[in-house]
């Protein structure tokens, strides 16, 4: 689905603040409430927007430290498997397939390093781990909240 100007701007705002009221979202783009409504349910019924929620700093969690790992797999492990894996770690944000030489690339969080090693190690146990490589991030410099890349 391509967006229209005004969906782009509407889907502009809403990532900027998700909470924003219709009528604030029409009174910056000059739609009433009812058609800013009407557009956003559109968006959502066709999957453009698939989803609100809220933006939490690890930090207040605990979660200090942060790295990405990737993940060299056994023979031919399928994404499936990879998925399936990773999913049962909960200091695990995201993970992905990759091109290249690593089969899988996994965000981490934890709360220290030592936390980070435990993870690191739990991984390097599944069966389908050949090996693993890892960095640890230092500080962000640049994210778009709300955009993912689905496939």
């Amino acid at each position: 689905m391509r967006l229209d100007p005004l969906d782009e701007r509407i889907v502009a705002l809403l990532l900027e603040d998700g909470r924003a009221s219709f009528a604030d979202i029409g009174a910056k783009i000059g739609l009433s409430a009812p058609a800013v409504k009407r557009r956003v349910d559109r968006l959502r019924q066709v999957g453009a927007i698939t989803g609100f929620t809220a933006k939490v700093d690890p930090r207040a969690l605990g979660w200090t430290t942060e790295a990405y790992v990737e993940l060299y797999c056994q023979g031919k492990t399928s994404p499936a498997t990879i998925r399936d894996g990773v999913a049962r770690f909960p200091e695990v944000v995201s993970a992905c397939t990759l091109t290249g030489e690593a089969d899988a690339l996994v965000h981490v969080l934890a709360a220290d390093i030592h936390h980070f090693e435990e993870v690191l190690e739990r991984m390097n146990a599944e069966p389908y781990v050949a090996r693993t490589k890892s960095v640890l991030v230092l500080s962000r410099l640049l994210e778009r909240p709300g955009l993912t890349a689905t496939t």
